[in-house]
This record gives structure tokens, sequence and C-alpha cells, in this order.
């Protein structure tokens, strides 16, 4: 049937049925693309989760097994006693590499000037590790470079006059001494030991204990 024989009426509903169907089909469509883009959405989150997963999967695996890892010159020491004391303490290693200490551990990080060994001690029977350099032999760019090379916690850098090595790290019981800043033993002994479960108390504090002097980082 033409329009022309429609009348006014049923023109009209004609009209608006014809409306009604674009309306649906544009509902439809717009639909169908708020689903696809969801479904990207998705998708794409669930990529980036992915990737951050496998980022911090693949930087908390241990590159190297620490117990794989041989030290030449690593120097250990036995039945340290651990109690607390008062006052300072005359170790048998310089420095000291475990022992009596001071009930309040050294925050980790990084120092200028030298810091309270028994302060220091208690940190390594916090699985901390000790790295002390001698002043007089490493210098500006020498000692930029170590302090670069520390990792953010369980680290304590800081001078210690008299050392008979450019560098030396401890860690409770154990301790190597060092040629110099770019001693690869240095990073092996870091891997090794820095939370170590040797040490007496492994991932105790490091934090909200006591700073020494001249800390900077």
């Amino acid at each position: 049937m033409s329009n022309e024989n429609l009348t006014v009426k049923q023109q009209r509903e004609a009209r608006r049925a014809e409306k009604v169907a674009a309306l649906k089909a544009k509902q439809q469509k717009e639909k169908r693309r708020n689903l696809i883009a969801i479904i990207s959405a998705g998708v794409g989150a669930l990529a980036v989760i992915a990737i951050v997963v496998s980022i911090v999967v693949t930087s908390a695996r241990p590159q190297v097994d620490p117990e794989d890892i041989d030290i030449a010159g690593l120097e250990t020491f036995e039945q340290l006693a651990g109690q607390h004391v008062e006052g300072t303490v005359d170790y048998d290693q310089t420095p000291p590499a475990g022992g009596p200490h001071n009930a309040v551990w050294l925050n980790c990080g990084i120092y200028e000037q030298e810091v309270p060994a028994e302060n220091a001690v208690h940190s390594l029977e916090h699985s901390a590790v000790w790295v002390t350099y001698d002043p007089a032999q490493v210098t500006d760019g020498a000692l930029d470079a170590l302090r670069n090379a520390m990792p953010d916690t369980y680290i304590i850098l800081s001078p210690f006059e008299g050392l008979d090595a450019p560098v030396v790290a401890s860690a409770w019981g154990t301790q190597v001494k060092l040629d110099g800043v770019d001693d690869p033993r240095l990073a092996d002994f870091i891997t090794k030991y820095r939370l170590s479960s040797e040490a007496p108390e492994p991932g105790a504090l490091c934090t909200q204990g006591v700073d020494g002097p001249g800390k900077i980082a």
C-alpha cells in the first residue's frame, strides 16, 4: 500500500515506527561498541597485570643461589656471643663481625662518619651487611661508586679508620677484605649474606633503631 492510500493517522504511525526502529538499531550498535570496548579494556588490563606480576616475580627471584657463591678470602667466626651490653666492646675483629652489642640496632643506610660498632653489630644480628671503607684510600669518584652500588635496605656503609684493606664487608660471623670498590667479591658477599638465614635474627628490623652520626641516605 502506497503512502497516498494511507490516512494521515496511518502515515503518522508509520513514521513513528520507522523512528523507533532506527532508534533501536542505534542503541544495539552502541551496545555492541561498548561491549567491545569493555572486553578490550579487560584484556588490556589483564595484560598489564601479567606484565607487572612477571616483573615482580622476576625481580624477586634470585639470579644466583646464594649457597652456590664461593668467595675467595672469606673468614668465618664461630660461637659469637649475642648478648646485649652497655658501653663499648673490645671486639676480636676489626671491624667486628658479631658478638656482644648494644640493645638498640643501628638504622641501616649510608653514613659519611664512623658509626658506633656496638649498634652496627646489632644490625648484623638482624641479617644486615656492614660495608666499611678506609677513608684515606676510598675518596671522590671511588666513594661515589661505592655508595651507588649499595642496595636500598639491610645495608650499612660507613668509613672506618685503620682498616688493613680499602674495603671490608661484614655479616654476622663472616667477613671478607676487599682490594677496592671494584672488587667483584663485594657484590657476591652482599648477595650471599644480606638477609641470610644464617644470621641469628634474619629479617628483624633494620629501621626504627638509632641513627649514627653523618647519615646521608
